[in-house]
């Protein structure tokens, strides 16, 4: 047992504990978080306009400070990135995190000297917990891979800008730096598949012992480890005991990625953004990521009946309820103030607050009022999936049909299958009655004959990594989106199929 793995133990108990002393009042730890926060910038610019020198409670808060979104809080944010200090915190801050929005073309993120320790703390307890569960902290001694963004950072008026995976690189912790790959040379690759192939290359014949990415991007990377070696990844790398992934639900891909190991290997699911590090999955195995409770972010939760109305209910940590979904809010220490980050939530556990990623709020389908979301697709063909055993999917999205010239209205499934149905009807009656059972009104439009039931397209290996090629998103942190009420990316599939 090396050094690291033997340190990793008593210091994963500690932190579990910090951990259980926060969720012991999870009202009281938030409630502490929300006046430290408003009484750091009470003299900002924001803060003074907002009244924060007399809020002490979530109400007053509620009333004071409106959701937003990002174009919401650009006013503030375009002063900033112009190089202006204490707008939404104090002084200026320590990164931009450049991201794409759906509907603001590039956001800039605000990370402050405060905030960056959480994101890489998030990460950290969330092995350390690992260790603390199962007793396994070898993998410490040997070599990680962390399939990320460039670390290259520009200059935006005297302002740090780059990807968050990026700038997470520059903040890794020394005694882990030394065996964590690609190089950083190689991690400034732009070009994805050219990075790829570099990776291949340092990672082969080391002892890798955990694989760090998202799910679609590191199936790309064990493709290619095939491809060279004709052999699969788990036999590549016999050391390889842990998979950390977050961004999208693992479930759809467990199985592809499974196969494409050759054998069981534990994962962690984290539940990260350029906004913050919010959750990460505290038991290997179960479903439900540990809420930060303790982290340098309060949180406010909108029930998912209220998005989009003038004066939404805005519930704290002591108001949620179990199984139901909600808009996420956040207010940190970079200065995002009543931000709406777009993901929906649902609670799995209040005692500790656990949580799953529901879907966006922007990513539903609701052409005929269904109000559809993407945990329910992903539950589908899971299901599905489930029932058809040889069956594997490399990816897929899901959009309406509303007008057809030989049938009714329905929702249409394009899907990447690398070991297709041999019965692909069956496969998409499973679909659709799981989604029956799933959405009460999806069921009442199937039953009624205003939709009939979903189809199922398939497309040709390669068609989503070229369609993300095509858009300067193949790779990083970049996501397919698993649903859309327009055709947008529907259309383009399919016109890239047949040109």
């Amino acid at each position: 047992m090396g050094i690291r793995s033997l340190l990793a133990r008593p210091f994963a108990a500690y932190v579990v504990s910090r951990y259980k002393a926060a969720e012991r009042d999870p009202v009281g730890t938030q409630l502490r978080v929300l006046r430290q926060l408003v009484q750091r910038a009470r003299h900002t610019v924001f803060g003074t306009e907002h009244g924060f020198g007399q809020i002490t409670t979530p109400e007053q808060f509620a009333e004071a400070v409106p959701l937003r979104d990002y174009e919401g809080l650009r006013p503030w944010i375009d002063r900033l990135t112009a190089g202006e200090p204490d707008v939404l915190w104090p002084g200026k801050p320590a990164y931009l995190a450049k991201t794409s929005g759906t509907t603001s073309g590039v956001k800039y993120i605000p990370l402050s000297a405060e905030s960056v320790p959480h994101h890489i703390s998030g990460a950290r307890d969330a092995l350390l917990f690992y260790v603390h569960a199962t007793g396994k902290g070898q993998f410490l001694d040997k070599n990680l891979i962390f399939l990320s963004g460039s670390p290259e950072l520009q200059d935006k008026h005297g302002l740090k800008v780059g990807r968050l995976s990026g700038i997470v690189n520059h903040h890794v912790p020394a005694y882990l730096r030394r065996n964590q790959l690609p190089s950083d040379a190689t991690n400034r690759i732009d070009d994805w598949e050219q990075k790829l192939d570099r990776i291949v290359d340092e990672t082969l014949g080391r002892p890798m012992s955990l694989i760090s990415g998202i799910p679609p991007w590191v199936q790309m990377y064990f493709d290619r480890i095939k491809a060279r070696t004709g052999k699969l990844a788990g036999e590549v790398f016999p050391d390889f005991q842990l998979f950390v992934y977050g961004g999208v639900n693992f479930e759809p891909y467990r199985r592809q990625l499974e196969a494409s190991i050759g054998r069981p290997v534990d994962s962690i699911e984290l539940f990260p953004a350029s906004e913050g590090f919010f959750a990460f999955q505290d038991r290997p195995g179960k479903p439900g990521m540990r809420l930060r409770l303790d982290a340098g972010m309060y949180y406010e939760f909108v029930p998912q009946e209220d998005i989009g109305q003038e004066r939404p209910r805005r519930l704290h940590i002591g108001q949620v309820e179990k199984g139901k979904t909600y808009s996420l809010i956040i207010n940190n220490n970079a200065g995002l103030w009543g931000y709406e980050i777009g993901d929906l939530v649902q609670f799995t556990s209040l005692k500790p607050h656990r949580v799953i990623v529901a879907g966006r709020v922007s990513h539903y389908i609701s052409a005929f009022g269904e109000h559809v979301i993407g945990t329910e697709v992903e539950q589908a063909m899971q299901h599905a999936l489930a029932l058809f055993p040889q069956v594997r999917v490399a990816e897929f999205t899901v959009a309406p049909v509303v007008v057809h010239p030989d049938g009714l209205p329905h929702h249409q499934w394009l899907v990447e299958f690398t070991a297709p149905p041999h019965n692909l009807p069956a496969f998409a009656r499973a679909l659709d009655e799981r989604m029956v059972r799933l959405n009460i009104y999806y069921k009442d439009l199937i039953t009624g004959s205003i939709l009939e039931p979903l189809q199922v397209v398939p497309l040709p290996a390669g068609a989503f990594a070229q369609y993300m090629r095509s858009q300067g998103k193949l790779g990083g942190q970049n996501k397919v989106p698993r649903l859309a009420n327009d055709r947008k990316l529907a259309d383009a599939l399919l016109a890239q199929t047949t040109a």
